[in-house]
């Protein structure tokens, strides 16, 4: 079945007739939103794939030049065909952990002073035979990224509302004050890096002004991250003390109720000389139900943040920092053991060309547990050994070459104190302007199997993909 579908899907892009002269980016590869004329900040430039959408800054560049495009816009997208094998056999799951056919449609309409955007993914998938599209999940036959409709009603404001990809921080695949929800699903099975970026459905409005930029963003109902569950991927659960898979799938107490399991999110940002600085703020739960319920249900604890970051140029290259500071706001004691405590989380990377088409990076990551004796003495077993501090180091390579057309990069998360980690590996060649192939993997590495990624080993995994943009 699967061949079938990737011998249609690739007979459909060779076919498929060009309607743009120019082939877009894939969403998410775009420069970020804020970089506007008006704007005297910038966004700090995040990973590849990660970055906001240009939609407002089209719409303003269009209004402020005068001219009026069509009402209707044009179609672009890509088909893609994915495919990644298990390096070793998982008791708990099947032989593959991606094996799917997309089709990527998006488009956008300018009726007036608005600006209605469209992007949504039709899916076969092999691994996963539901085909009823779950929209929280991104599961199913239809995956929705965006829907929404941007408008400014003023010189210095603008607004966006529906179906949207957002996101802040300057951390590299390390996020402390970016609480939107996180594809980690997506991410651990070789998807593209753009479906790391899960879409929340929210409001987001955006005041400009020469002293300082304001970004609000209320989500009416929470949204939660796409966390690892077991339909795809085998976890260490807690209750059995054991990994488990697609035999005991994940089921949590999600808060969905419409403006009461409600978020905030607010962001003030601005140059300061030569370094762009933030300050954050959320209202909310954690993204993920990392919280038991008396009756053994796992649950979203109710979450507060504040935090604040600094990007700029330093001996050559860019230093970046954040920090946050996490109010568990249903343990505020911390003597709960079933629920997370209070942290402060620190971040602090530095990246710069080593040598021609040759880039380092770095970074260092801290999670300090609160009241972490509250902590130990609140649990029913000796758990001296647990440290209050998570320490996590990053590197990403990469290499450019062939006129640009080979990217080569590598990613190295290492747990010094934990001793876990996870490599990303990733070649990508550009055929031509259309055509894209790409491999790459996910190397789990660790002894125990009750941290973050040691207890991912078993789903240890290589994929390939090709990809025709239209």
């Amino acid at each position: 079945m699967f061949l079938r579908a990737l011998y249609l899907a690739l007979t459909l892009a060779l076919v498929a007739p060009s309607v743009a002269q120019e082939p877009p980016l894939p969403t998410g590869l775009a420069e970020p939103e804020e970089k506007k004329k008006e704007q005297p900040a910038e966004e700090p430039a995040l990973p590849a794939g990660l970055g906001g959408e240009p939609a407002e800054k089209e719409a303003r560049a269009w209004r402020n030049e005068g001219s009026r495009p069509a009402i209707f816009g044009e179609i672009a997208g890509f088909v893609e065909a994915r495919v990644g094998p298990r390096l070793q056999e998982d008791p708990n799951e099947g032989a593959f952990t991606i094996a799917e056919t997309r089709l990527r449609l998006e488009s956008e309409w300018r009726p007036g002073d608005l600006v209605l955007r469209f992007v949504g993914d039709a899916v076969y998938d092999e691994v996963d035979d539901r085909r009823e599209p779950d929209l929280e999940a991104g599961e199913g036959a239809f995956d929705l990224r965006e829907a929404n409709i941007v408008w400014r009603p003023l010189d210095f404001v603008d607004m966006k509302a529906g179906r949207q990809i957002l996101t802040w921080g300057v951390g590299d695949l390390i996020f402390i004050n970016d609480l939107f929800p996180k594809d980690f699903r997506s991410f651990f099975i070789g998807r593209d890096d753009e479906y790391l970026k899960a879409p929340s459905d929210a409001i987001r409005v955006s005041f400009f002004h020469d002293l300082a930029n304001l970004d609000i963003v209320y989500t009416p109902r929470f949204d939660a991250d796409r966390f690892i569950d077991g339909s795809r991927l085998s976890y260490f659960n807690p209750l059995g003390d054991r990994v488990v898979g697609k035999g005991f799938i994940l089921d949590s107490l999600t808060p969905d109720e419409w403006f009461r399991d409600d978020e905030f999110a607010g962001r003030i940002f601005r140059n300061i000389g030569a370094f762009e600085s933030a300050v954050y703020g959320y209202i909310g739960y954690f993204k993920a139900p990392n919280g038991l319920s008396p009756e053994g249900e796992f649950v979203f604890p109710r979450l507060a943040v504040v935090g604040a970051s600094l990007r700029g140029p330093f001996l050559g290259g860019i230093l970046t920092a954040e920090i946050g500071r996490y109010f568990s706001r249903d343990d505020s004691d911390g003597d709960d053991p079933l629920l997370p405590n209070s942290d402060l989380r620190l971040l602090v990377g530095f990246e710069r060309e080593a040598a021609s088409e040759f880039t380092v990076g770095f970074q260092y990551y801290a999670q300090v547990r609160s009241d972490h004796n509250a902590f130990l003495s609140a649990l029913p077993v000796d758990a001296s050994s647990e440290p209050w501090t998570r320490h996590l180091l990053t590197m990403r390579l990469t290499k450019l070459a062939l006129n640009q057309n080979l990217t080569l990069s590598a990613f190295n998360f290492w747990s010094p104190n934990q001793d876990d980690g996870h490599l990303r590996l990733r070649a990508s060649y550009k055929l031509t302007d259309d055509w894209l192939v790409e491999a790459g993997g996910n190397l789990f590495y660790g002894p125990r199997k009750d941290v973050l990624f040691s207890q991912l080993t078993d789903n240890t995994n290589i994929f390939f993909a090709v990809r025709r943009s239209f």
